[in-house]
């Protein structure tokens, strides 16, 4: 027992005074109640400023429930800015492709890659293209992320001019970006997934094949039935007038496919996302002065000193709209550069402290805690880690968390009912990786949301991949395919059976 000039540790204050369940969620409930009823209101435009402002009233509301508890403002504070430390380079990369999204289409590189893929694609066969495009990039760069701010903005557009509806296109390329970064070795989420069960990177990949295999083709063959019905429904859409646009708007040479291949080299050889991607907006703004010289003219105005800097420099910062003869691409041939992220930027600021307070005043720990003891045998493990992956991703808005965190938690419980550690880190990639980007304040729903221009309640729908995978890994842990035993429950099972004999 402390003495009078002791004060009691956390943990001995904690045990004395433990948290009811109830409590601990409340936030979490009341958050989820607010958005949706937000979303209600506002539809679609729920991510522009209404939803960040609940996510901080909650977080007002769960601080306060902290300090009540005996939570200083000073420790939930420290946990604040660590969690949103750790959320930088994530925003970081957002702004990076603002500007990138930008001055590629200025330099006509957008362009050229939609242009090409209007004349390669056609309705039918768009949806499983896109996705295997999108899971081939994904698998070589290891980053959903990358995936989407390249190959799968000119496939938005390329979709848009085929008159593909927004949903399935948004879904085609997140269920191909997310197996490719499931299964990459060079992909983040896989290794932290490795790192934090303590399994071998590569038998947790080949363990991930049984779960991701499936529902990855039972993906391609969903959007196959989709494509031939909007193919039979839509019939052969005329594009030469949309191809005859953009050859009379931008300069289309092959050299423009380059700051792709340059960015995708980049992030093959392992060069940081960042760095890759700043190389990206400079070679883009190069491209600009080099090829698209005659439409740098005609954006100029008469009077006005250093036009071509403004210009080039305003469309990285503040975006650009390029008018052309067909009015369906002018609204695909604009970009609001950096400044059109910040709304993305404010959202995952707002979540990643609802996050930070969540944890420092214990009340994620105790949602933890309760999840873990409901535990009883393999599929219930399974259940409740899936469980606890998707509260992660609801709560603290961050995947890595909810890889993190659950893998932690459960790791030696898996070992101590003679589970292998890969069948934990397959369950983490099944339900945690995949299941962030549907949901919209997490930093990945919000980042895919904001570079695609496609809601996520648009495209959550036809995310058949995410969707699939967690239902997946409930079935083989329900029918026990493919379910590996330890080495030492082996050898005791061994051992028994022998003396039994």
């Amino acid at each position: 027992m402390p003495t009078n000039d002791q004060a009691p540790s956390p943990e001995s204050a904690s045990q004395e005074n433990p948290m009811p369940l109830g409590l601990a969620l409340l936030p979490v409930l009341v958050l989820i109640i607010a958005l949706s009823f937000n979303v209600y209101v506002y539809g679609n435009d729920a991510l522009g400023g209404s939803s960040q402002m609940i996510i901080i009233l909650v977080t007002g509301l769960t601080a306060a429930i902290g300090l009540w508890r005996g939570t200083s403002w000073a420790e939930q504070q420290v946990s604040v800015v660590s969690t949103i430390g750790n959320a930088m380079p994530s925003i970081l990369i957002l702004l990076l492709v603002g500007a990138l999204a930008s001055i590629w289409l200025f330099s006509g590189t957008v362009p050229i890659l939609v242009y090409y893929g209007i004349k390669l694609l056609n309705p039918s066969i768009f949806l499983v293209a896109t996705c295997i495009a999108c899971a081939i990039t994904s698998v070589v760069s290891g980053s959903s992320w990358s995936t989407a701010a390249t190959i799968g903005v000119a496939m938005v557009g390329v979709g848009r001019a085929l008159e593909i509806p927004d949903g399935m296109i948004g879904g085609a390329i997140i269920s191909g970006s997310y197996f490719g970064d499931k299964i990459s070795p060079l992909s983040d989420t896989t290794n932290l997934a490795a790192a934090v069960t303590e399994t071998p990177l590569f038998t947790h990949i080949r363990y991930l094949f049984y779960t991701t295999g499936p529902s990855f083709l039972i993906t391609l063959v969903v959007f196959a039935v989709l494509g031939l019905n909007i193919g039979r429904e839509g019939g052969d859409v005329d594009v030469s007038d949309t191809l005859s646009a953009i050859e009379a708007t931008f300069n289309i040479t092959g050299w423009l496919l380059l700051p792709p291949v340059i960015v995708l080299g980049l992030i093959v050889k392992k060069v940081e996302a960042i760095p890759a991607l700043f190389v990206g907006v400079v070679v883009g703004a190069l491209f600009v002065l080099l090829f698209q010289q005659e439409l740098l003219l005609s954006l100029m105005t008469a009077d006005k000193p250093f036009q071509v800097y403004t210009l080039v420099m305003g469309t990285m910062f503040g975006g650009i709209n390029i008018e052309t003869s067909d009015v369906a691409l002018n609204e695909l041939f604009s970009a609001g550069g950096m400044q059109g992220m910040l709304g993305t930027v404010w959202l995952i600021l707002s979540a990643m402290s609802f996050g930070g307070v969540l944890e420092a005043t214990g009340m994620l720990a105790r949602i933890m805690q309760s999840v873990k003891a409901l535990a009883t045998n393999f599929f219930s493990l399974v259940a409740c880690t899936a469980a606890t992956c998707l509260v992660t991703n609801v709560s603290t808005s961050d995947q890595y968390i909810s890889v993190a965190i659950p893998g932690r938690m459960f790791a030696g419980l898996y070992k101590e009912m003679g589970y292998a550690s890969e069948n934990l880190s397959r369950t983490l990639e099944d339900t945690g990786t995949v299941t962030s980007v549907l949901i919209p304040w997490n930093t990945c729903g919000a980042y895919h949301a904001a570079v695609l221009g496609i809601a996520t309640f648009d495209y959550i729908y036809y995310c058949f991949f995410n969707l699939l995978s967690p239902i997946m890994t409930l079935l083989f842990a329900y029918f026990m395919i493919k379910i590996r035993r330890t080495e030492e429950f082996e050898e005791t099972a061994t051992g028994a059976g022998s003396v039994s004999a």
